[in-house]
């Protein structure tokens, strides 16, 4: 499977620059973030030949904005799991509620996820580590887990690879091979 981070979101352009949380619950994509995610959906066009099956987001509003063009462009539904989504540790982390959500993005099947369905407390790396095993367990027991695309962020890529990957970046991952040695937790 494919593992693309969203696009800059208006979180990353003020904490980048200042590396202090600027408050913005479920940020959306800046200008340049869109950008991102439009390179990425015409790249992982061409690379794999549009052989992608299946898209997967998280449900913040970053990682919906950064899946709409590769889905546009294969006319694929955007499934929304909340297993995919970020650590919760800013401002950033706190998520829009559901019944939000579906009337901002009407196509999207959200009915299968909690009103809140963001952590109350900062949640610990072991906690994120977890999650990113049961999807991996997950999607390595789907057939076709090779042809889907998963968009979400820096913690929860980094669970599942021992990875870092920047804004727009994306990386392969075989759920059915190993889960990294090591993850260090230290931001770039």
């Amino acid at each position: 499977m494919i593992l693309l981070r969203h696009g800059q979101s208006e979180f990353n352009l003020h904490f980048t620059a200042t590396r202090r949380d600027p408050g913005i619950k479920d940020p959306k994509l800046t200008d340049l973030g869109h950008q991102q995610a439009e390179a990425a959906a015409e790249a992982l066009m061409a690379e794999t030949g549009g052989e992608i099956r299946r898209i997967v987001a998280s449900p913040y509003t970053r990682a919906m904005q950064t899946a709409a063009p590769l889905a546009r462009r294969l006319g694929l539904p955007v499934t929304i799991q909340p297993l995919v989504r970020e650590r919760y540790a800013f401002a950033c982390d706190i998520g829009t509620p559901r019944t939000t959500l579906a009337l901002e993005w009407p196509d999207h099947d959200l009915a299968h996820i909690d009103e809140v369905w963001w952590p109350a407390i900062e949640e610990p790396a072991e906690q994120v580590e977890a999650r990113a095993r049961l999807f991996r367990q997950e999607m390595s027991a789907l057939d076709d887990w090779a042809h889907t695309v998963v968009v979400s962020h820096w913690g929860f890529i980094l669970s599942m690879t021992g990875q870092s990957v920047a804004n727009g970046q994306w990386l392969r991952c075989d759920p059915t091979g190993p889960e990294p040695e090591a993850i260090s937790w230290k931001h770039p």
